[in-house]
């Protein structure tokens, strides 16, 4: 495993904290899985895991009339949700909370929702099933995009940065399996479309790496990093026929009365 340096970490978190949102989706992509809980609470109980800055967090509370529970453990984030939160008015409707997403200090039984935008992988799927199934209701849905491969021969850097940050990913069909296993029954799923990689991901990370190189001009290691997070994107831009985003809608299996 790379040990990635302080100084590495101190320019991702300049490019990542500034941008919309820290993975791909977007609110036409979150509608659709909405669409999939079809007796979903008219106000449901959501808890947003991993939220990040909160994207998906304001289109849950767009296209629901739910009270949402949205925690991270990255600490600038949620402060920045939270002023986001305050300038539109959503206090009443929307909590963000510093947390631990292996540990989330929620009581058993008591969401509708919980949904999970490109987060779960960081505490390993078959964990994270196992903690948020015991705190959905028996007829809750539990909704989360995951990375997936789409092609069983990627190209060896391909392959390599997903070992990076996920080296237990898998497929479709693995995705399926666990959901299973862990007690849960498929509602459907469907694969982001490209759209949802570049609109308020890659194009804006882009535009600020951009920005970043005027800043750093004149720094040789800040310059290299930059070099290294803009793989990221033209990545997948020569590469995204071997993997992508699946979005998952599920919901615990119920009991044979």
């Amino acid at each position: 495993m790379v040990e990635l340096s302080p100084r590495f970490w101190e320019i991702f978190f300049e490019v990542f904290d500034e941008l919309p949102r820290q993975g791909p989706g977007n609110r036409t992509s979150a509608a659709r899985a909405l669409e999939l809980c079809a007796d979903l609470h008219e106000a449901p109980a959501i808890l947003d895991v991993g939220c990040g800055v909160g994207a998906q967090t304001l289109h849950l509370a767009e296209l629901t009339m739910g009270s949402i529970i949205a925690f991270d453990k990255h600490t600038p984030s949620i402060r920045r949700l939270q002023a986001t939160i305050a300038e539109r008015g959503l206090s009443q409707r929307i909590k963000a909370v510093v947390g631990d997403m292996a540990a989330p200090e929620q009581p058993l039984g008591s969401f509708d929702l919980i949904w999970s935008e490109g987060a779960l992988y960081s505490i390993g799927l078959r964990k994270a099933l196992e903690v948020y199934h015991g705190l959905l209701r028996s007829d809750g849905y539990l909704a989360f995009t995951d990375a997936v491969w789409r092609k069983a021969d990627p190209p060896a850097a391909v392959r390599a940065s997903f070992d990076l940050d996920y080296p237990t990913m898998g497929t479709v069909e693995d995705v399926l399996k666990a959901l299973s296993d862990c007690g849960f029954e498929l509602v459907g799923h469907f694969t982001l479309p490209d759209e949802a990689w570049w609109e308020d991901f890659y194009t804006p990370m882009e535009a600020h790496i951009a920005n970043l190189r005027v800043k750093y001009a004149n720094d040789a290691e800040a310059m290299v990093i930059l070099d290294q997070l803009a793989e990221e994107p033209e990545m997948h831009r020569r590469y995204a026929d071997y993997y992508a985003y699946e979005f998952f809608v599920s919901r615990p299996i119920r009991s044979e009365s």
